[in-house]
């Protein structure tokens, strides 16, 4: 594990010297009627202190032994640990035995500092180089006591975790204003929709925005960007280049931007999307069906949402027959039955204006994001070497 040098009165310790493993196990079957707080790899939001979900569990439902856990340990996931999954509880419960309830040493330092450290990059990289050739993506139990701490004085420790806790409640606070805002114009989308649909003729999606395929004349030797499509109306996605030669006897079509385009297999569950212009030079499998709405007549970004809403996707299932999965296929005939509201095209200008702010808004919100995934980490490289 990496060393580096600490300010003057902070020492290096390995874990077992700062943290016991708290051993202390339960067979929650042994109490079938009993309800336990019982926490799974699968409940730790990786790299924060946050349960993802949680619902109590009755003892009859849960097999085997488990470790226990109160207010005082730091949970410490072991498989995969360069997942970073680990949380500071509130509550006493038992957890999966692949959570480890480390107790912090009284004197030397605090839960918090610990639990702060454990999800330091120097940690994740550390339990990654142990996974090298590992059969099993566990960390061994002498690999985690072997694991160095810097261990700053208390009054030290104290100042790094309230630094640390004022940081990541400034960015929480900014992830749920953005958040908020994106709510608020998807919220203002919505209302819009449903003004302007409210007297709307209904027409067949045909009459509306008509299929179109533009085939493309396979050449040897050329390479392909294909497009993809992402279910539940999350949009469009770049799968890597494709040479002629792996295509074989598949058919693929030109799409242009501003074409709505169906995934026919899972349009029911609303595989639909708006052609982006980055997307721009891509073309789509025979499983894509691509209509463009007549000039003057309606929009990509209405028709769009509409398919993403109840009625729409009611209509796409009931035009997509047959079992679950692959075996649904939206018919072309049957799309082209469906009726589409089509309010006044100049309210589905604006509409689509509308549509394109929240897009650039879900855009910068998933940047930001990012960028405050990866300043948590950088803070607590900072701290942890008495940079802070």
């Amino acid at each position: 594990m990496e060393r580096f040098d600490l300010p003057e009165g902070w020492e290096w310790h390995e874990l077992h010297e700062v943290a016991t493993i708290d051993s202390r196990q339960v067979n929650p079957s042994g109490d079938p009627d009993a309800t336990f707080n019982y926490i799974g790899m699968e409940n730790i939001q990786p790299g924060t202190n946050q349960l993802i979900e949680f619902q109590p569990s009755q003892g009859a439902s849960i097999q085997s032994n488990k470790n226990r856990f109160d207010q005082r340990h730091v949970l410490y996931g072991k498989l995969r640990p360069y997942l970073n999954k680990v949380h500071l509880p509130s509550f006493e419960g038992i957890c999966s035995t692949d959570i480890l309830p480390l107790l912090p040493k009284s004197g030397v330092t605090t839960r918090e500092y610990l639990g702060n450290y454990l999800r330091t990059p120097t940690v994740v990289e550390y339990t990654r180089s142990k996974m090298d050739g590992a059969k099993m993506p566990r960390l061994r139990s002498p690999d985690l006591r072997a694991m160095l701490i810097p261990i700053a004085p208390p009054h030290e420790q104290k100042r790094i975790v309230d630094c640390i806790e004022a940081q990541a409640s400034r960015v929480e606070a900014i992830r749920k204003a953005q958040a908020h805002l994106v709510d608020e114009m998807r919220g203002t989308l919505t209302g819009y929709y449903a003004e302007i649909t409210t007297n709307a003729d209904w027409k067949p999606l045909g009459e509306v925005a008509p299929q179109v395929r533009r085939a493309v004349s396979v050449q040897a030797g050329q390479c392909y960007s294909e497009l993809g499509i992402r279910s539940f109306g999350k949009g469009t996605f770049h799968k890597p280049a494709i040479t002629a030669e792996q295509l074989g006897s598949k058919r693929i079509f030109h799409i242009h931007p501003g074409d709505l385009i169906f995934n026919n297999v899972f349009a029911w569950e609303g595989a639909v999307a708006v052609v982006r212009p980055e997307d721009a030079g891509r073309v789509g499998s025979h499983r894509f069906i691509t209509c463009v709405p007549k000039p003057k007549v309606a929009t990509s970004p209405f028709l769009y949402f509409h398919f993403t809403t109840e009625h729409g996707l009611h209509d796409l299932g009931d035009a997509s027959p047959g079992g679950a999965g692959r075996n649904r296929t939206l018919g072309l005939t049957k799309l082209a039955a469906i009726k589409v509201p089509v309010p006044d095209y100049d309210k589905q200008v604006v509409f689509a204006r509308l549509w394109e702010k929240v897009q650039e808004m879900n855009r910068l919100q998933t940047e930001l994001t990012a960028d405050l995934a990866a300043y948590v980490p950088a803070l607590l490289a900072k701290a942890f070497r008495g940079e802070l």
